[in-house]
């Protein structure tokens, strides 16, 4: 009996992924592409345009795009389309230009016409277990989101619902119509 082996991606693949227009993330040692789309890039760009309006003036931390991605205790490396880490969690205040070896406290992933259901919560618990304190899961075809802390405090948005940074992004507030 034949057998055959697959060679277990790493970090240096991931970093020589193309800049396609697609995301990729290293899971399980493959790395696995998304395909987006305008709609997702601009759900995004609103919702980060909006964050970044916020924390900035007030210091609270850094607005992350997606092409950036966090090494996980899991030993994947996420990369959430936006995300926030608050001021004093980076060492010396510095953003590491590789990928951050801690989880974010704010994820966010607007999801595709492609994304599959079942890896959109395998990364949603591997958030959780990273220690994410707060996720957004925008579904800009539904008009609705999922705002996660833990798997027993999930609370879903309509159309007319309003994200709450809570005490991860203290005092933000925006409407999910406001970015769809």
């Amino acid at each position: 009996m034949a057998t055959t082996t697959r060679r277990v991606a790493t970090e240096e693949d991931l970093l020589a992924m193309p800049q396609d227009g697609h995301k990729y993330e290293l899971v399980d040692g493959e790395i696995r592409m998304s395909p987006t789309g305008n709609r997702h890039g601009v759900v995004i760009a609103q919702l980060a345009a909006l964050l970044v309006q916020f924390v900035k003036p007030r210091r609270l931390g850094y607005v992350i795009a997606g092409d950036a991605g966090f090494r996980l205790p899991s030993k994947n490396v996420r990369c959430p389309d936006v995300s926030f880490v608050a001021t004093g969690r980076f060492p010396d205040e510095k953003v590491p230009d590789d990928f951050g070896d801690l989880a974010p406290d704010l994820a966010v992933e607007v999801l595709s016409p492609h994304d599959r259901p079942r890896h959109v919560l395998d990364k949603v618990g591997e958030y959780l277990e990273a220690g994410v304190r707060l996720i957004w899961v925008i579904d800009p075809r539904a008009a609705r989101a999922v705002v996660y802390r833990s798997l027993s405090d999930v609370r879903e948005l309509a159309a007319d619902g309003e994200f709450d940074g809570g005490d991860v992004v203290p005092g933000f507030r925006c409407a999910l119509r406001d970015i769809l």
